[in-house]
């Protein structure tokens, strides 16, 4: 078992806040982007930025690390590949539905997480966790109906929508466990040059450079901001697996949503007309909130020791 200095957990909160604060206004970037350019675009430009920003970096000032590119890990290439399926499923869920739904359901992630600690580690299930579980499964139900009862013949998409998270979810989850695991063996971010390398190549046959001509200095920027959220959350995330538990980083992570709601709330109230507001009844506001206590009941250690 991985032995963690108590003196630097703080390090891990830090880098785990951050992580959560970026994801938090993510999904809300992704579908503003959306309705001017190509989900294989953005999708790829995400992984383009961040790949050639940290590329760059290791080029200046730590040339050996890109050995990594010599002869990458099995495991490393399947969390590549995990990553990838989890920023088209979340990308395609938010096009089809709402950030704030998008990030609900992808709570699903760090609670799967909580399972392949169960199943792969042999960790015992705990009563708080099953409560958790009944929480989170309780809240979905909520705010999944809730949802439901605000479309008008958009059942089937919104349906849909769900669907792709779920999938996106399941990919990260798979994703973090082998994060984890090869944080042991390698630097953090030296593992990001095929994570987000990879990805960059394979996506380049869907991607049509020619709509790169038309994008406006907006559309620039909003995705250059992608690409760099990107960097910083899952740098973030990587560098937090060094100081603290998975399941801690997963309780801070947890929270996100909070942010995007609290964020399209206030969007909403501005009457923009860059992004569709959304409709959440308290009824949708209760199942959310249950989600998200549920998924940090998952997630807690067993002993409440302090981060």
């Amino acid at each position: 078992m991985t032995q963690f200095d108590p003196n630097k957990r703080i390090y891990g909160i830090l880098y785990a806040g951050t992580a959560a604060l970026v994801w938090g206004f993510l999904a809300i970037f992704i579908k503003i982007s959306l309705n001017d350019v190509s989900l294989a675009v953005v999708v790829w430009f995400r992984f383009s930025v961040a790949f050639g920003i940290l590329f760059t970096y290791f080029i200046v000032k730590d040339r050996p690390k890109l050995v990594i590119f010599r002869k990458p890990p099995l495991l490393l290439i399947l969390a590549a590949l995990s990553l990838t399926f989890n920023y088209l499923g979340f990308a395609k869920g938010i096009q089809l539905t709402t950030p704030s739904n998008a990030q609900i359901f992808i709570q699903l992630g760090p609670m799967l997480l909580a399972v392949v600690g169960i199943l792969v580690y042999k960790e015992r299930l705990s009563l708080r966790q099953v409560s958790g579980f009944i929480f989170a499964g309780a809240g979905l139900t909520f705010f999944f109906r809730d949802q439901l009862t605000n479309l008008l013949g958009s059942e089937d998409i919104y349906i849909n929508g769900v669907i792709w998270v779920i999938i996106a979810a399941i990919a990260w989850a798979v994703y973090a466990s082998l994060q984890k695991k090869l944080v042991e063996t390698f630097h953090a971010q030296q593992l990001n040059l095929i994570i987000f390398g990879l990805p960059m190549v394979m996506l380049i046959p869907f991607v049509d450079f020619s709509v790169f001509q038309a994008f406006t200095p907006g559309l620039w920027i909003l995705l250059i901001c992608l690409g760099i959220i990107t960097i910083i959350a899952y740098g973030c995330l990587a560098e937090a697996f060094k100081y603290i538990e998975a399941n801690k980083i997963s309780v801070i992570v947890a929270v996100n949503p909070i942010i995007t709601f609290v964020t399209m709330a206030i969007l909403g109230s501005l009457e923009v007309d860059w992004i569709d507001g959304e409709v959440t009844t308290m009824y949708g506001i209760f199942g959310a909130l249950l989600v998200i206590f549920g998924a940090i009941l998952v997630v807690l250690p067993k002993k409440l020791q302090r981060l």
